[in-house]
């Protein structure tokens, strides 16, 4: 009797333990994976053949040869031209070659030339909205630019943009951060930018602008003069790597930090519509690749130089913070100021939004791994466990 009893106890047991099993199985499969890679279906089965076509191309930009920003945009061509096995050669021209420097976004547009490379802020007199592809004040790093382009619908928005004027738009490199300002004034406080004369581009320029500073977005190639003149009393141009050779820390004593003006330097690959539009297949497939390369690429060469560019530069000038007061007071500017745009500007509206959306997401995130910053040893036992 106790035997049978022990059989039937141990028969409910299993099948009560399957039930429990079989009701968590089915409760685990309810869960997807996280992720898929779009493109997968599409190579699945390529349905285009390789092109025989050779093409020649040119390519026009706001850059002198002097520049890395020009080497971002030959190294494009060069991936171009390597996995086409030249079938598809486009020929880099820098500034003033072909055409003038800021004239280069409409000889792509009209077809003068095919392919263009920029930072999209150059071209806020067309659409308030580029410089969002291009730096936005407190905004967007490398890190998430290349997400929300690749992942939450940046790509769609840039091509919509430039779209607009008969152009098909790529990511084409990413840069990082910028520095800030080189001086010979130690300004750390938000009343020390009133009345100072600054160069700088961009929506940072109507930023400084409201703070009562006389701001205006000399060329790059001006700065240095302007600077050592004294016309200006501080200007920023890019990240260390591209400021060293320009010889800012000859003639300035501080270089005021950090580069909120520019988290992240989001430059574009831009084409006309027409003659992308006529590609084979496989010369676009191509295209996207190696743009994508180049974006990669371009992030891990220049934060590489500026790791020794920096190092250069603390040899000849004082590297100064703005105090965390003044950090929150230029963040309330600067939000104070997208808000007016985004009444005034449709576009801004949309993507702004959509790049704060991406951030808002994305903090959790961010907070969650904080601490792990791969600081060397002793500045991290020292307590500075965070960027």
């Amino acid at each position: 009797m106790m035997k049978r009893a022990l059989t039937l106890i141990f028969a409910i047991f299993l099948v009560t333990s399957f039930s429990i099993g079989t009701a968590l199985a089915e409760e685990k499969e309810k869960r997807e994976k996280f992720g898929f890679d779009k493109r997968h279906d599409i190579a699945k089965r390529v349905r285009f053949k390789p092109s025989t076509e050779r093409i020649r191309w040119k390519m026009v930009m706001p850059w002198s040869k002097g520049l890395l920003f020009y080497d971002i945009a030959t190294h494009f061509a060069d991936s171009v031209r390597l996995a086409s096995a030249g079938r598809l050669d486009i020929k880099p021209f820098s500034a003033g070659e072909l055409v003038p420097a800021m004239q280069s976004f409409d000889a792509v547009a009209q077809g003068s030339a095919q392919v263009g490379h920029d930072w999209p802020g150059y071209w806020k007199g067309k659409n308030e909205a580029f410089v969002a592809f291009a730096s936005v004040p407190f905004g967007l790093d490398a890190e998430g630019y290349n997400i929300w382009l690749y992942e939450k619908g940046g790509l769609e928005m840039m091509q919509e943009i430039y779209g607009q004027f008969g152009l098909f738009a790529l990511p084409g490199g990413q840069c990082g951060q910028e520095m800030g300002l080189f001086s010979n004034k130690k300004a750390t406080k938000m009343e020390d930018f009133k009345g100072m004369r600054v160069r700088t581009p961009g929506w940072y320029m109507d930023i400084l602008s409201n703070l009562g500073a006389s701001v205006s977005p000399l060329p790059g190639g001006e700065v240095y003069l302007a600077l050592e003149r004294g016309v200006i009393d501080a200007a920023e141009f890019s990240s260390p790597a591209i400021n060293y050779p320009m010889g800012f820390d000859e003639i300035t004593k501080y270089a005021i930090q950090p580069g909120v003006h520019q988290p992240g330097i989001q430059c574009a690959l831009f084409f006309n519509k027409k003659a992308y539009d006529e590609l084979p297949e496989d010369l676009k497939w191509i295209i996207d690749i190696c743009a994508r390369e180049t974006q990669l690429w371009s992030y891990n060469w220049i934060n590489g130089l500026n790791a020794e560019a920096i190092r250069k530069f603390k040899e000849r000038i004082e590297i100064v913070k703005l105090d965390q007061e003044t950090l929150i007071g230029f963040r309330k500017t600067t939000k104070e100021y997208l808000d007016g745009l985004k009444t005034k500007y449709p576009d801004v509206k949309k993507v702004l939004d959509s790049q704060e959306e991406f951030i808002e997401s994305f903090s959790d995130w961010r907070d969650a791994r904080s601490g792990a910053t791969p600081w060397p040893y002793e500045t991290y036992m020292s307590g500075r466990v965070t960027e």
